[in-house]
């Protein structure tokens, strides 16, 4: 489909949340996308060394788990099948030759926004999306205006993926944080060290 609108929301999503679905359907609405693909990254190259991060396969689990049912939303496994680190610029340049003619955005938080022009091929993501940074309610993120941001409001819901690795580990409450799904998924795989909370 030659006019498709596309959003990449890339991510490590260890575990995927409420926060990142909220932000990409909100995303989806405002910017007219006929999908966001919430697109897990195989070795997420700013993570490496830093901390254990969870099996790639485990990790798209919980994301199909996540999006399952939910319109316009896909979960995205191009950069666990490429292998190797995950770069945005080698995404982007596989859909864009998988989806001719189609526009394609580069959605990121406002807290990853201002790290952007670090990222690997950067001038890539640039000339093959419009990049999206997604603001607090009321406060716009400080970003580099001459990359010609797209903005888009959501409502922030502080909901880290660090601390729901803590609460499955010590089997704090988790209820309306992580989709019933994706708790069923960390359950089955036995993942965070813990038993899911009821």
């Amino acid at each position: 489909m030659p006019d498709e609108r596309i959003g990449v929301f890339g991510g490590t999503f260890d575990p995927p949340h409420i926060g990142h679905l909220v932000t990409a359907v909100n995303v989806r609405h405002a910017l007219g996308l006929d999908w966001v693909v919430l697109m897990v990254a195989n070795d997420p190259w700013q993570k490496s060394g830093r901390r254990a991060v969870t099996p790639a396969a485990d990790r798209l689990a919980m994301v199909e788990a996540a999006v399952a049912g939910v319109p316009g939303l896909r979960a995205g496994r191009d950069e666990i099948d490429r292998g190797g680190p995950s770069f945005t610029a080698d995404t982007l340049a596989a859909l864009a030759a998988g989806h001719p003619g189609a526009a394609l955005f580069t959605v990121v938080g406002d807290d990853a926004a201002s790290g952007v022009a670090s990222w690997e091929r950067f001038d890539e993501v640039r000339r093959l999306s419009t990049l999206v940074v997604v603001d607090r309610p009321g406060c716009q993120a400080p970003v580099d205006e001459n990359l010609g941001w797209v903005r888009v409001e959501s409502p922030r819901l502080e909901v880290s993926s660090t601390d729901l690795r803590a609460r499955f580990a010590d089997g704090r409450p988790l209820d309306f944080l992580v989709p019933d799904a994706v708790r069923t998924v960390i359950a089955s795989r036995a993942l965070y060290g813990g038993v899911v909370p009821r």
